[in-house]
């Protein structure tokens, strides 16, 4: 059977040292779509934009910074440990999503307190956000060549030759696939809503529809060589149980509150 065969430069442009990669470009358009869609989410309901500057950088820091701390703690804290320097080391490298969630959550829990409004406020907008982010990060995943799937024969298989040679799961796009629908059906809900007092509706939403996609998807994915022995889940499902939890707890509360 004939199969893609992905060999995809993941460097978009060299300047003297400086190298920037095509996973680099889509975290940027991530971020730069975050702030569109938010400013567009302030002009709508409050005509005032001036405070989408701040929460962009309170989203930035809040997403490296977690999803770099969860990558060194769960994935590979023996490298780390014997290696602190390279903690820092970013552009090499090793986010986890699940951190980076964890650390958006935290961010915007600091930033609304000097907003206002309420924490699920910006939660529920910044959720449909965050998932059309997910999209787009997990594209710059496919042209890097990163997250490996596991080896099958499936049609539309792809060989990374920058792995080996066999045919694996394009896995990266089926979460890409996954998170720009999730994004859309949280965005028809927001359009929908005869309401802007959501309280938490759609972050329920996103924790539990992203976090059971990462679930079901991370067994078509390689586990890292340091988990191989893992029994029963990965890494990845683990670290996905409690999201899916608390979005439940969220989603039960808001439909008991609306009785």
């Amino acid at each position: 059977m004939d199969y893609l065969i992905w060999n995809f430069d993941p460097v978009l442009a060299s300047f003297s040292h400086l190298r920037i990669h095509w996973y680099g470009a889509l975290f940027a358009l991530a971020l730069l779509s975050n702030y569109l869609f938010m400013h567009w989410v302030y002009a709508r309901e409050f005509n005032d934009t001036d405070d989408v500057d701040r929460l962009l950088w309170y989203c930035m820091g809040g997403t490296v910074i977690g999803a770099r701390l969860a990558h060194v703690l769960f994935y590979n804290f023996t490298y780390y440990a014997a290696n602190p320097s390279k903690i820092i080391a970013v552009w090499e490298g090793g986010l986890a999503s699940h951190g980076g969630v964890l650390g958006v959550l935290i961010a915007l829990y600091i930033y609304q307190r000097k907003a206002s409004f309420n924490y699920f406020w910006i939660l529920d907008r910044a959720a449909i956000a965050a998932a059309f982010s997910g999209c787009l990060i997990r594209i710059g995943n496919f042209l890097n060549s990163e997250i490996a799937g596991t080896v099958t024969d499936v049609p539309w298989a792809v060989i990374f030759q920058r792995i080996d040679t066999l045919p694996r799961h394009p896995v990266q796009l089926y979460e890409a696939a996954s998170y720009l629908c999730i994004s859309a059906f949280l965005l028809t809900l927001y359009i929908k809503s005869p309401s802007f007092n959501l309280n938490g509706r759609l972050c329920a939403w996103f924790l539990i529809l992203i976090f059971s996609t990462r679930f079901f998807l991370e067994t078509y994915k390689v586990k890292l060589v340091s988990y191989a022995q893992e029994p029963l889940l990965s890494t990845g499902q683990w670290l996905s149980i409690p999201f899916i939890l608390v979005g439940l707890v969220i989603l039960y509360h808001n439909n008991t509150r609306n009785l």
